[in-house]
């Protein structure tokens, strides 16, 4: 298998230290399907990230570095896209994870690019699958692993790096949390054979109706953290009560220009 390096051709701007893609979801769409349509299982990774991910890798240069190295990290949250509008990307738009997955999906019943669902708690994975190939006709699924809690043991890792090595999906989608996903797509660059991998997250659970999505005017608001928050506020509120209003002291930080946050992998070297 080949082993891409990361792909900067889309214009990006810069959230904290994390090189975002000034796009939308059918640019985002439209540049999945060029390296799709490429013959090279190249392995390639896109992190779909919100204010969550950001504030992430502020902590963990892991975090950071996942980030780094991704072929392209898109914007899922409103604020990253009005941060792109600010600095003239008037045509950035969110790049929602489960509306990227459907898009993608669609095109692939179509164009025959196979899929893996990597992810979720015990059943979703599968019933995730069943659910798309309903919705999609011609839908190629060749696998699905749900993954134990925590770092996979060395012996869970060869298996299934071997099982979706064996099935050589297009596609390899992960539906873990945030950062798990990322790192784990790090993780696995250069290591399997497929195209295309992207963590989308709770788009398992949505797609296969365990987790209810906030309406669209919430959403185009930038309030589905409100939604979430309602809806799993034991295992969220961490993550929206402390990351929340850091993000925008971190911000204001940046735009005020005192403090820098460069573009810059842990070790120093310039992200092209």
């Amino acid at each position: 298998m080949n082993t891409a390096t990361p792909n900067r051709s889309t214009p990006t701007i810069n959230v904290l230290g994390i090189p975002v893609a000034a796009l939308n979801l059918p640019a985002a769409v439209a540049m999945i399907e060029r390296w799709l349509s490429a013959d090279e299982r190249a392995g390639r990774y896109v992190c779909v990230t919100g204010v969550h991910g950001v504030m992430e890798s502020l902590r963990s240069p892991a975090v950071r570095q996942a980030h780094l190295e991704a072929d392209a990290v898109v914007p899922d949250g409103m604020p990253l896209v009005w941060l792109g509008r600010r600095q003239g990307h008037g045509s950035m738009g969110r790049v929602y994870g489960p509306d990227l997955m459907l898009a993608l999906l669609e095109r692939a019943a179509v164009l025959g690019y196979t899929n893996y669902f990597y992810g979720g708690q015990p059943g979703v994975a599968t019933a995730l699958a069943a659910a798309m190939q309903g919705r999609f006709a011609g839908l190629r699924v060749v696998g699905t692993w749900t993954p134990p809690m925590g770092p996979l043991a060395p012996g869970e890792e060869r298996q299934v790096l071997a099982d979706i090595n064996s099935k050589q999906p297009d596609l390899l989608w992960l539906g873990l949390s945030t950062p798990r996903q990322e790192c784990q797509m790090a993780a696995f660059r250069g290591r399997l054979a497929v195209k295309v991998m992207i963590g989308v997250g709770a788009a398992f659970d949505f797609h296969t109706g365990r987790l209810r999505q906030a309406p669209r005017w919430m959403q185009r608001a930038g309030l589905e953290w409100v939604f979430r928050l309602a809806m799993e506020p034991r295992r969220l509120w961490k993550r929206y009560l402390i990351n929340n209003p850091l993000f925008l002291w971190h911000i204001a930080l940046q735009l005020s220009g005192l403090r820098c946050y460069p573009v810059t992998r842990p070790e120093g070297e310039a992200v092209p």
